[in-house]
Order: C-alpha cells, then sequence, then structure tokens
C-alpha cells in the first residue's frame, strides 16, 4: 500500500511540473488540461449536489450552443 502511494505521489508531482493531468500521463485521457483554474472549477463543480450541477451544466451547454450558432451564422 505504501509503494502504492509512493507512485501516485510521484505521478502527480510529474503531472504538475508537466502541467497536465495524471489520467494523460498514464494513457487513460487523450484530452490535456493545462488550464489549473479549469480544473479547480471542474472540482467545485462535482462537488456540487447534483441537482446544482445539472443546473451549472444546462448554462455551460446553453452558452456553447449560443457561441457555435453565432459563429455558424457569422459573416
Amino acid at each position: 500500500m505504501a509503494n502504492n502511494r509512493f507512485f501516485i505521489t510521484v505521478a502527480a508531482k510529474i503531472a504538475n511540473a508537466l502541467n497536465v493531468i495524471v489520467d494523460y500521463l498514464i494513457g487513460q485521457s487523450d484530452h490535456i488540461i493545462m488550464d489549473k483554474s479549469l480544473i479547480r472549477r471542474m472540482e467545485d463543480i462535482e462537488a456540487l449536489p447534483n441537482e446544482e450541477k445539472e443546473k451549472v451544466y444546462y448554462l455551460i451547454d446553453m452558452d456553447l450552443a449560443y457561441n457555435k450558432t453565432k459563429k455558424a451564422f457569422a459573416l
């Protein structure tokens, strides 16, 4: 168990130094998240009750759809 913690700690330090997430380092994600404020926001959202999370997701989806539509019809 202590050996696992050592490897987790090392992986976390490497990820932090490279400014990526541990999942990316171990091949569990194709996405590199380099914006630490985005990661903090995602963690804050995850801590919300489900009903509140759904409200946040709805607002994000609404804004993304608006911007995609705006971009599609831009001249």
